[in-house]
């Protein structure tokens, strides 16, 4: 994003991020803005940190090195009571939707407010099925999650992830595993939350041709850090060796085939140099 706007745009800033994960640098010196009220992707090879990066901004995992703020809140620094505090205004969407399996879809949804307040019931019937409606789905209140398809059981994450009217949702890989129909429900209500309830999204994906749907601005990462960004439709067209080979699919490119090895000979246990 734009390195001159004001910090008051900036819902997350991401500032010489450094993380070291069993001797392998995830994240070097890695800078990243993301704008309130709009929709960020963040993409990249596997492996490249994405995840990690949804668990640095919730506090979960804090880095070496490197600042990150939300809403002006230096994430690393915070207490265990602000932090808490401030997560109660992120949603979550697993990439396995990660629903309750005894629960049913209502207690499902349900159970952020149970276990985070003393609402009484009524308004938590109220809340549920007022979020259950926005993702098409009152009428499933009482479907257990063995019965629902792929694309139900990400609604209903949704549902969970929006109950406390979050100011973030973060979606890691939201469109894993559902059929075309389901992904543009999915894609449809992403848009729909962001611009109705002003939420701030940021969406881990690999699916550009979903993305173009739905995001404002992507983020490549690779190496720990940003190499590419830009507008969803033009990204993939930049013209540098990044954009070409992840778009792409392309075997060779900066994201090499092979893992970091030594010498293959001695490997294989053939002396150096020949006989």
């Amino acid at each position: 994003m734009n390195a001159a706007a004001s910090p008051d745009d900036m819902l997350i800033r991401i500032r010489g991020l450094t993380t070291v994960l069993s001797g392998k640098k995830v994240f070097d010196a890695l800078d990243m803005d993301i704008p309130r009220g709009k929709v960020t992707a963040i993409m990249g090879p596997s492996g490249t940190g994405k995840t990690t990066l949804l668990k640095h901004i919730t506090g979960q995992m804090r880095g070496d090195a490197g600042q990150i703020t939300v809403d002006g809140r230096n994430v690393p620094e915070l207490s265990r009571e602000a932090l808490y505090e401030l997560r109660e205004k992120i949603g979550y969407l697993f990439q396995n939707s990660a629903l309750l399996t005894d629960y049913d879809v209502f207690e499902n949804v349900a159970f952020p407010l149970r276990q985070h307040t003393k609402l009484p019931e009524v308004l938590i019937r109220n809340l549920v099925l007022t979020k259950l409606q926005a993702v098409g789905l009152r009428g499933a209140a009482q479907l257990m999650p063995s019965e629902l398809s792929g694309g139900m059981a990400r609604r209903v994450a949704l549902a969970r992830a929006i109950v406390f009217d979050p100011m973030l949702i973060l979606y890691d890989e939201p469109f894993v595993g559902i059929d075309p129909i389901a992904l543009n429900q999915v894609l449809k209500l992403i848009r729909t939350l962001n611009e109705t309830l002003g939420i701030t999204s940021v969406l881990v994906a690999h699916e550009l041709d979903a993305i173009k749907h739905v995001a404002d601005h992507i983020f490549l990462i690779a190496n720990g850090k940003v190499v590419a960004q830009g507008d969803p439709k033009t990204i993939a067209d930049d013209g540098s060796p990044w954009t070409r080979q992840f778009f792409g699919g392309e075997a060779d490119g900066p994201v090499p085939f092979q893992y970091p090895a030594g010498d293959y000979a001695e490997a294989l246990g053939f002396p150096r140099g020949g006989a």
